[in-house]
């Protein structure tokens, strides 16, 4: 039986959060646990909850979405929100990821990417699409470091195998490990071993600073 994934909807729209629940109800694993309609309402029902997933959106009256996020996520370290927004701008890629969400997805998105969202961060993992990504790795890689001369072998210990890499390069690509999976003939539970093993070979802890990592050390 399919694990069933709980979603608490935040937005101060109600007409919007009518549309989202029925959207999601109509997706088997999903549900709707709660909904709120500002931050505040979002902190304080999300301590009572404790949903598997939060969809957030960012304007809202009183305490706004990114705010609301990094005080949810300093509360529970564990805490799964998508930031949801109209509109495709970089402040609030950057802060909302800062604030700790684990996704960046735009209203305009169809059902399926919306479902596909939430199950890659459900299960852990960061979500957002190659144009989100490419910019994320962009301002990480233009961030001057004392430390940009490095090279892989002075900084790894404990240096990439060669599926490893094959992986990685998958992974700048914007695959997900299904994906990576079926391209390499291999089962989705071992891609995400390879992962795994890679997040912590390059001591980063998702996959879009991994990529961000191996374009600093010239491994991609």
């Amino acid at each position: 039986m399919t694990e069933k994934i709980s979603l608490m909807l935040v937005d101060d729209q109600p007409l919007f959060r009518d549309g989202m629940a029925l959207i999601i109800e109509a997706i088997d694993e999903l549900f709707v646990v709660g909904e709120a309609g500002n931050g505040q309402e979002a902190i304080d029902l999300y301590a009572e909850l404790r949903p598997d997933v939060v969809l957030m959106d960012v304007h809202m009256p009183g305490v706004n979405g990114i705010d609301a996020t990094r005080r949810i996520c300093a509360g529970d370290r564990q805490a799964k929100i998508i930031i949801l927004t109209t509109f495709e701008k970089d402040q609030y890629i950057f802060e909302g990821l800062r604030a700790g969400a684990r996704g960046y997805l735009l209203k305009a998105t169809n059902r399926h990417k919306l479902a596909d969202a939430v199950r890659t961060v459900h299960q852990g993992e960061v979500w957002m699409d190659s144009t989100t990504a490419t910019k994320i790795v962009n301002e990480f890689v233009s961030l001057p470091s004392p430390d940009s001369s490095r090279n892989a072998s002075e900084f790894l210990k404990d240096p990439l195998n060669e599926r490893e890499l094959e992986v990685l390069h998958m992974m700048a690509d914007g695959l997900r490990n299904r994906e990576i999976a079926r391209h390499l003939h291999l089962a989705e539970g071992t891609v995400k071993n390879y992962v795994s093993s890679i997040l912590s070979k390059l001591f980063v802890q998702d996959r879009t600073h991994a990529v961000a990592r191996a374009k600093e050390l010239g491994l991609i």
